[in-house]
């Protein structure tokens, strides 16, 4: 018996073999598609659901990719050939929101932007602000420790997360973490499971930490440069004035060109970047006002409104980022990190690498916490040569400038072959040897992550 007929005997209809699920299954948002399709769609509803495909995985040694809505960067959750998908997104539900302890067990595959929609009607919210916010999951960003516009002034996924419930490859099920806010007993298994991208177990829960929604004003800044460097100088400066937004974003000057055509909005002068901040709070008008006047003292031409509509419009033009480089051909998203006053030195590596290569990197920031997106264009659907060989320099720049291959897209498949040169090799043997503890098999995720080119 085939292990898809092992499946469907055990689980019947939600195991999937039509030709629409198992192609979608090959991709996801990276652009990256595995070399052909795999076994099984598994529509998981219920944690048993989940432990019986594990137990299936674990008898048939059948590796296993667990999937949620297919919007990762990275390759993470891309499946291939002689593999189950095992989907989170119909464990939807929200269990239980408490206000007294400002907490939300939620399952794996409800949308971030419909939590917040739903918390809202309580007066709270789940911090963590992916651009993707209205598509991706829960799980998704827990899996990859995903971060967001808000992430500086209010933290990313692993600060957002007190436990997880945790299915292991074997099928059984952890409650790790706890619900009150502190808690030091044993180690973190918590925060080792974030950003472990699907290596480590399958979660099938999270408690999460909620604040309630910020009171007062929301003021919104937008602050044009002449260059790229000028408007990073310019975050630098802010950060370094001791204000606080809430958000900082920076476009360079293809991007918001390429924005601009993409939402048919008036073409902005030719070579401009812009900064695009919010304060919020109590204290929002005074802060930013100071950030104005920080912009203004560094050159940059600030606007500024109170008006919340108004801030959400200029907003959606970062949000609209993926769509227009979309629209320029087949995109390579990627993303490093450096520490925020390296922004400026991190933006001269990548024009020297446009100039080494003949490209042009369009690339923005979340400003506010050294976080960077230089997008790669490119025709087809393979990622050229040249382009890998640009990226690695990235890389590497972003390494000595005391940074990181990746802020919050995750490793996937797409950045293995580097993680040791980060890691150095006794940790990235260590973290193997920590994998091969929660799957001695080697059956969750295969190839990616720890998989050397």
């Amino acid at each position: 018996m085939t292990v898809a007929a092992v499946l469907r005997d055990a689980l019947g209809d939600i195991v999937d073999v039509t030709e629409d699920a198992l192609e979608a299954a090959r991709a996801d948002s990276s652009g990256h598609r595995s070399p052909g399709r795999p076994l099984a769609v598994v529509h998981a509803r219920t944690v048993a659901e989940v432990q019986q495909v594990m137990r299936i995985a674990t008898e048939t040694r059948t590796p296993v990719v667990v999937r949620g809505a297919g919007t990762g960067l990275a390759g993470g959750a891309n499946a291939g050939p002689g593999e189950i998908v095992l989907s989170t997104t119909q464990m939807n539900r929200v269990l239980e929101v408490r206000q007294d302890d400002l907490i939300a067990v939620v399952e794996p595959g409800i949308l971030n932007a419909e939590l917040n929609a739903l918390l809202a009607g309580e007066g709270l919210w789940w911090p963590p602000d992916p651009a993707s916010r209205d598509i991706s999951t829960v799980g998704g960003n827990i899996a990859t420790g995903a971060g967001g516009l808000l992430c500086a002034k209010y933290g990313v996924v692993r600060d957002a997360v007190l436990g997880v419930d945790l299915v292991l490859a074997d099928g059984r099920l952890l409650h790790l973490g706890h619900r009150s806010v502190k808690g030091v007993t044993g180690l973190d298994l918590t925060s080792l499971v974030i950003g472990s991208e699907g290596t480590l177990g399958v979660v099938v829960g999270a408690t999460l930490k909620l604040r309630r929604l910020v009171e007062g004003e929301i003021c919104t800044l937008t602050a044009l440069f002449p260059t790229v460097r000028a408007a990073a100088a310019g975050s630098a400066a802010v950060t370094a004035s001791g204000a606080q937004p809430a958000i900082m974003e920076l476009i360079d000057a293809t991007c918001l060109a390429a924005v601009h055509a993409h939402l048919a909005l008036p073409a902005p002068d030719a070579g401009t970047s812009q900064l695009t901040i919010q304060t919020d709070g109590p204290a929002a008008a005074a802060e930013a006002d100071r950030i104005a006047a920080t912009l203004g003292a560094v050159g940059g031409r600030v606007t500024l409104t109170q008006d919340r509509a108004e801030g959400e419009r200029l907003l959606a033009i970062r949000r609209a980022m993926h769509g227009a480089m979309a629209a320029l051909g087949t995109t390579l998203i990627e993303d490093v990190s450096v520490p925020r006053s390296a922004l400026p030195a991190m933006f001269d590596e990548i024009s020297r690498i446009e100039a080494a290569y003949g490209l042009t990197i369009p690339t923005v920031a979340h400003a506010g916490d050294g976080n960077l997106h230089p997008n790669f264009i490119f025709e087809g659907a393979e990622v050229p040569e040249r382009i890998w060989a640009a990226a690695d320099e990235l890389f590497r720049a972003a390494i000595r400038l005391g940074g990181t291959l990746t802020g919050e897209h995750g490793i996937g498949m797409l950045k293995s072959r580097w993680l040791a040169e980060e890691l150095g090799d006794d940790q990235w043997e260590l973290q193997r040897q920590i994998k091969a503890v929660f799957d001695p098999l080697g059956i969750l995720n295969q190839g990616k992550v720890f998989a050397r080119a």
